[in-house]
């Protein structure tokens, strides 16, 4: 199957393209609606006015200010930059991690195997989100604690998919060849079975994309997650949801986008399933 085969393919799934191309929408919109709203309104996602706290949208503030009378339009973009690029590079660490965990489980087999996989299985028994707090209570909080701690417990999952494609791939004939010619296992993985895997790898990586986004919003409205005055999704809905009686537009808005990103990255995931492995439409 050609790359111009699965670009078809993904192309004729209507729901998937429809979000691919709000994906696009969206994430134009966090890194160019930022700067061009400061230009237009001279106001960040910091820019505090104590005058015109909980207004109502208008011509100045397309959707109104906060309890701090910041402009929320440009706090819910940058939410929105913030909370992606936690969960795609949070995501990366995850797929670096597992690919490379499960590569090597699956590759060596035996009793190799037989240890890291029980070393997998006693990592799920953990309660890892309660890990996350813990470690949130005992370091400063940072956006780069926040990525790494997402990243270091959403890899379990694929370092499973990777494993089991190695295991399929390491009797093949041309892994096989490699050996005979002398390549080493590090050789074999690194240039012959893991360039293998990269269609499951994708298709699993953004499909949990959306856990990642949102965990990190559920982590932040508890307050555990991104710190003021750094906006993200979950910072913003934990804020709109203390004066949700008084002024609902201060939740409205971050709860529609992430909404909207969460099923956007949903529906890419799937039809990414079904152009990179067409016998999944079958099952």
């Amino acid at each position: 199957m050609t790359n111009r085969d699965r670009w078809n393919s993904f192309r004729r799934n209507k729901a998937a393209f429809a979000a691919a191309i709000l994906m696009l929408c969206l994430i134009g919109a966090a890194v160019a609606g930022p700067p061009l709203l400061f230009a237009y309104n001279n106001c960040s996602y910091a820019t505090q006015d104590f005058d015109n706290r909980l207004q109502d949208p208008g011509r100045v503030h397309p959707l109104g200010t906060d309890t701090l009378g910041r402009d929320n339009l440009v706090r819910v973009l940058y939410g929105l930059r913030v909370s992606l690029v936690v969960g795609v590079v949070a995501r990366l660490i995850s797929v670096l991690i597992g690919a490379v965990y499960g590569a090597i489980s699956g590759y060596f087999g035996g009793w190799v195997d037989d240890v890291m996989m029980r070393t997998l299985d006693m990592i799920y028994a953990l309660p890892i989100l309660i890990l996350i707090i813990i470690l949130f209570a005992l370091f400063e909080k940072s956006l780069g604690l926040l990525i790494f701690a997402l990243g270091s417990i959403s890899w379990l999952s694929m370092a499973r998919i990777v494993r089991g494609q190695v295991l399929t791939l390491r009797n093949e004939q041309f892994i096989d060849a490699a050996r005979l010619l002398g390549a080493s296992p590090v050789a074999i993985l690194w240039r012959h079975i893991l360039p293998n895997t990269l269609g499951p790898v994708v298709v699993a990586a953004t499909l949990t994309v959306p856990s990642v986004v949102l965990t990190e919003a559920f982590l932040s409205f508890l307050g555990m997650g991104v710190q003021a005055p750094l906006p993200s999704l979950g910072t913003l809905a934990s804020d709109g949801a203390q004066v949700m009686a008084l002024y609902p537009p201060l939740l409205l808005g971050p709860a529609t986008v992430l909404i909207l990103s969460l099923v956007s990255l949903s529906l890419i995931g799937d039809g990414l399933r079904d152009a990179l492995d067409p016998q999944s439409r079958k099952l």
